[in-house]
């Protein structure tokens, strides 16, 4: 990384279980700057959708400190944080309706309203993905799960985020899909002058090495950076 301030930083964070015994987090502190791939890795249990969600201010820490371009955003910024640093699951949800229903429904929140849906865009990037605009009309009960992820994705990254936090976005998929979905990210890092990162948690060590970067491995609550990737 640069002398740059980096996009997003926690400084020693901790999360406990909510009745407030065992620590699930402890003492984790990251930095990771404009441009980077980060994958990460670490065993079934190890924390790591408790650290995305952390990041993601979804759950609040109980010791440390999340910093966004070098300030701690107050509770009054949290919504326009979470715009930018947009949490991805493993397993998406979708609303009743169609796809393109879907896709519009973000800019109904207040955050988004000054956004304008692109129906355009989203079937550039359906078209890129060997699809086109019939696949806007399908109702989202009936897709596979590898099709409501792709959505799901369509739904974020239409919203021009700067980080993306990406917690097992291809587990379970067929390889098609999952290359379908590391193309999708890729092309939003790529788009120029953005900046933009992410955090991919995977346990494919053969994804790690395709789509990232950097690899940082989280066990027992602990984060460790592993030799760069290239």
């Amino acid at each position: 990384m640069s002398n740059e301030t980096p996009l997003l930083e926690a400084r020693g964070i901790g999360r406990q279980h909510r009745d407030g015994t065992d620590w699930l987090l402890r003492d984790v502190s990251l930095a990771i700057g404009a441009g980077e791939r980060v994958a990460l890795t670490g065993p079934t249990g190890s924390g790591k959708t408790v650290m995305l969600r952390s990041l993601a201010m979804l759950d609040a820490v109980n010791e440390g400190t999340i910093l966004w371009r070098g300030e701690s955003p107050g509770p009054d910024e949290i919504p326009v944080y979470r715009s930018q640093v947009i949490y991805l699951t493993q397993r998406a949800r979708l609303f009743d309706g169609t796809v393109e229903t879907n896709l519009q429904l973000a800019y109904s929140l207040a955050v988004h309203r000054h956004r304008t849906y692109s129906r355009e865009n989203i079937i550039a990037q359906l078209e890129r993905l060997g699809r086109d605009d019939r696949f806007l009309a399908l109702d989202s009960a009936s897709l596979s799960g590898g099709e409501t992820q792709i959505v799901a994705l369509l739904r974020a990254i239409q919203l021009d985020p700067t980080m993306l936090l990406l917690d097992e976005p291809t587990a379970s998929l067929d390889e098609g899909t999952t290359r379908q979905i590391e193309q999708l990210v890729g092309d939003w890092m790529a788009f120029p002058g953005t900046g933009r990162a992410f955090v991919w948690v995977t346990h494919d060590s053969a994804q790690s090495n395709r789509v990232a970067i950097r690899t940082l491995q989280l066990r027992d609550g602990q984060l460790t950076e592993l030799e760069a990737n290239r």
